[in-house]
C-alpha cells in the first residue's frame, strides 16, 4: 500500500439558500473545500476531505492546497496507507496545525485500507458499537426574529428533537433569538447555544444566566478559545453544561479542558483534530476522565460526513444519543460529490457500508465544480 501520488482538487459548492449560515464567525454561504485523492502502487485510491474555513482552524482551499502539494504530500509519498501512526508523524514533522489539510491525507489512507480489505471503515477501528443511523440536532443561524421563528417551527416538523441556536453576535438580541426559538419548539424539544467564543466571560455569565427559564440543556463554546481558567469560571458562575468544541484540536487542549474542569463534553470530529486517529486519542483520554465527547460539523460534504460517521459508530465515548451532534453537512448543499450519497433524512443520517468510506465519488460534478486558485 505504498503511496505513489496525491493530488489535491479545489472544489466550490454553494449551501442551499435556506441553510446558508450566520453565527459569531460571520456567513457560510459558499463552501470552497479542497478534496484529496491518494494513490498506491498496487492501484488503489482512496479519497479525503478538507472542509476548510478561515475563521474556524485558520486554513483557506488556496492555503490547504499549497500545503498538501507542496510539503504534505512529499513527506507521505513512500509511506504505507495502512501505517497510520507513521503517516501522522511525517505530516507533523513537516508542519504545525494545518488539522484539515493533514485529515484529508489521513482520511483518504483509511479509505485506501478499507478497499484493500474489503470492509468499511468502522470494522477497521475496532467494529460499530451503535447503529449506522445517527440521529443530529439542528444548528439554527444567528437569525433575525422571524426568520429563527419560522425555521424552528420547520425543524420540529421535520423530527429534529434538539435544536441548537447560535448567538454570540449581540447578547441582547442572542437572548431574544433563543427565546423566541423556545416558544415556538415547546417545553419538549431539547435546546441548546452556540456561541463559537463570540461572548467574553461576562457577557456569557449573565446572557447564559437570562436563558435560564429557557432550560438549555448545553452550552456550546461561550468564550474564546485557549482561556480555560475563564471557561471554568463560566461553567462554575452558572451551573450550564458546557460543551467544549474551538477549545480543542488536539490532546493537549483536551488535557487542559481536563486539568481546568472547565467542561462537560468535548466536541470531536477529523477533521478539527488531524484525522480520525487523533479524534480516537482524544475521545479516549476524555472517557478516562469521564468526560463525554459529541460530534461536530464545518458543514462536510459526503466524504468528510461518512469520516466522521465511521469514526462515531466506532467509538464508545462519541456519546451521540446524550449529547446529538452534526452529521448533516451533505444536507446543507445544493449538489452532492457523490454517486452514493449518505442517506440524510430530517434528522436521520444514515453510513453507507461499503468498504472504505463507502463513499463513490462522482468525477463529473467535481469537475464541474472545480476551481482555478493557483
Amino acid at each position: 500500500m505504498k503511496i505513489i501520488r496525491v493530488e489535491s482538487i479545489p472544489v466550490r459548492i454553494p449551501l442551499k439558500p435556506e441553510r446558508r449560515m450566520i453565527s459569531a464567525l460571520g456567513r457560510h454561504d459558499v463552501s470552497d473545500f479542497l478534496l484529496v485523492r491518494v494513490t498506491t502502487a498496487g492501484g488503489l485510491e482512496g479519497w479525503g476531505e478538507a472542509t476548510v474555513t478561515p475563521r474556524w482552524s485558520g486554513e483557506t482551499c488556496r492555503g490547504a492546497l499549497a500545503m498538501v502539494d507542496e510539503v504534505l504530500a512529499p513527506a507521505v509519498i513512500g509511506c504505507s496507507a495502512d501505517e497510520i501512526v507513521e503517516l501522522d508523524r511525517r505530516m507533523d514533522a513537516v508542519a504545525v496545525g494545518n488539522w484539515f489539510a493533514k485529515s484529508a491525507i489521513e482520511m483518504a489512507c483509511w479509505d485506501i485500507q478499507g478497499k484493500g480489505a474489503g470492509k468499511p471503515v468502522y470494522e477497521l477501528l475496532g467494529g460499530p458499537c451503535r447503529p449506522l443511523t445517527m440521529r443530529s440536532r439542528f444548528s439554527l443561524g444567528a437569525y433575525e426574529p422571524e426568520r429563527a421563528r419560522r425555521r424552528a417551527h420547520e425543524l420540529v416538523a421535520a423530527g429534529f428533537t434538539t435544536i441548537k441556536v447560535k448567538v454570540g453576535i449581540d447578547p441582547v438580541q442572542d437572548v431574544e433569538r433563543v427565546r423566541i426559538v423556545r416558544a415556538a419548539i415547546g417545553p419538549a424539544i431539547a435546546l441548546t447555544i452556540d456561541a463559537n467564543g463570540g461572548w467574553d466571560i461576562e457577557t456569557a455569565i449573565r446572557a447564559i444566566r437570562d436563558l435560564e427559564d429557557c432550560q438549555l440543556s448545553l452550552v456550546e463554546q461561550p468564550i474564546p478559545p485557549g482561556d480555560y481558567t475563564g471557561l471554568a469560571r463560566v461553567r462554575r458562575e452558572t451551573g450550564a453544561t458546557i460543551l467544549a468544541d474551538e477549545s480543542c484540536f488536539d490532546l493537549v487542549h483536551a488535557q487542559e479542558l481536563i486539568q481546568h474542569n472547565c467542561c462537560d463534553a468535548i466536541s470531536l470530529y477529523p477533521g478539527k483534530n488531524g484525522g480520525i486517529r487523533k479524534a480516537r486519542q482524544i475521545a479516549e483520554l476524555a472517557a478516562q476522565h469521564g468526560i463525554a465527547c459529541s460530534i461536530g460539523s464545518n458543514l462536510e460534504w459526503d466524504l468528510g460526513t461518512a469520516a466522521m460517521g465511521h469514526f462515531i459508530v466506532a467509538t464508545p465515548n462519541m456519546q451521540i444519543e446524550h449529547y446529538p451532534g452534526d452529521v448533516l453537512g451533505p444536507d446543507y448543499h445544493e449538489v452532492s460529490i457523490a454517486r452514493n450519497p449518505l442517506t440524510i433524512s430530517g434528522p436521520l443520517t444514515t453510513l453507507n457500508s461499503g468498504p472504505g468510506l463507502g463513499i463513490e465519488v462522482d468525477l463529473d460534478v467535481i469537475e464541474r465544480y472545480r476551481i482555478a486558485i493557483r
